[in-house]
């Protein structure tokens, strides 16, 4: 049974970094397209960025601006999002996503940026 679990969250002042973690298990993790996404309260889940399965990158340049650097270590089957220069619009419930051939996503973990 595939199994995506996030860590990382928490509050964060402006201005700070936090690093979010998606552990996954129960499916070939080198081969899925892997994806970090976002809700904030009352808007609608969001892209933030994507790593395929040859590690090449793609960012919502217009919710991240080179602030985030996604990455993966098909070893230890995680995917990592290092947020830099945290925002107070950046504070939402961020979900890992895992696709092809199935789909599974994460439960969330919340981020708050707040001071």
């Amino acid at each position: 049974q595939a199994r995506l679990v996030e860590s990382g969250g928490g509050l964060a002042q402006p201005g700070g970094s936090l690093r979010l973690s998606c552990a996954t298990s129960g499916f070939t993790f080198s081969i899925y397209h892997m994806s970090w996404y976002r809700q904030a309260p009352g808007k609608e889940r969001e892209l933030v960025a994507k790593i395929d399965s040859s590690a090449r990158t793609t960012y919502n340049d217009d919710a991240v601006k080179g602030r985030f650097i996604v990455s993966r270590d098909d070893a230890e089957n995680t995917m990592y999002l290092q947020m830099n220069n945290l925002k107070p619009e950046d504070t939402a419930v961020y979900y890992c996503k895992a696709e092809w051939p199935s789909i599974y996503w994460g439960q969330g973990t919340q981020v708050t940026v707040s001071s």
